[in-house]
């Protein structure tokens, strides 16, 4: 599923564009604004492949917004402004969608942008294929085995990655965000804006909250229908 999120002050457009999102198999609409600047917290805590964006809006226009988005992301623009597409191409966005678009133009600049990043993906099978990943932490870079991680915490500027029958956590200056995308998400949930769990270890779930041997993970209202889906599919 691609993660996708809307940005546009006006709220029909905003409706329409998270309407043609819901119905389109391949999207997952995570999240809906009406303005940008709403919008920065979510991207920089959670991975976002594709973001519908409104380019006239007030105290922040959606391509000086675009200049700040990880090069990752994908955008297309949806405005009602024909003036604004040379712009638009200029800073690389998969599409230019001029308001008012039916559901048919919708889909191919989406199916575009799903093209695009798969061919990302592809590109980077063989790093995904590893069952590791290589961390640096205290001057040094160490091995982490996917299948020894139990959880990752974030704070701030760093996480701390702790492992199978280790009581000390690795500390490596990084966020969750980037290390989630180097996790295989067959087995890694983030469950909380400060915490990843390893599905293969959860054993336990009280009061919405995951129990790892004497310590508990609060499932965020954010993330808690994704990780009822894995329960309810899974559970007898």
């Amino acid at each position: 599923m691609i993660k996708a999120i809307a940005i546009d002050d006006e709220p029909l457009a905003l409706q329409l564009v998270s309407g043609y999102i819901n119905k389109t198999p391949f999207l997952e609409l995570v999240a809906t604004f009406d303005n940008p600047i709403d919008a920065i917290n979510l991207i920089n805590d959670q991975s976002v492949d594709l973001i519908f964006l409104d380019i006239q809006m007030p105290d922040l226009t959606g391509t000086s917004f675009a200049r700040t988005i990880d090069n990752g992301t994908k955008i297309i623009f949806t405005t009602a402004y024909e003036k604004y597409a040379l712009e638009g191409f200029k800073l690389d966005a998969v599409d230019y969608l001029l308001k008012p678009f039916s559901y048919e133009e919708f889909l191919v600049a989406a199916q575009k942008a799903k093209r695009l990043i798969e061919l990302e993906q592809h590109a980077t099978t063989n790093e995904s294929d590893n069952e590791f990943l290589f961390l640096k932490s205290e001057y040094k870079v160490v091995r982490i085995n996917f299948d020894t991680i139990l959880y990752i915490e974030g704070q701030k500027d760093y996480i701390r990655v702790f492992l199978v029958g280790e009581d000390t956590p690795i500390l490596s200056l990084s966020t969750l965000k980037s290390i989630e995308k180097k996790l295989p998400e067959s087995h890694f949930m983030r469950v909380h804006r400060s915490f990843i769990v390893n599905l293969n270890f959860v054993k336990a779930i009280e009061r919405s909250r995951i129990l790892f041997g004497k310590e508990y993970i609060p499932i965020s209202d954010q993330y808690k229908d994704k990780f009822q889906k894995f329960i309810n599919k899974n559970v007898l």
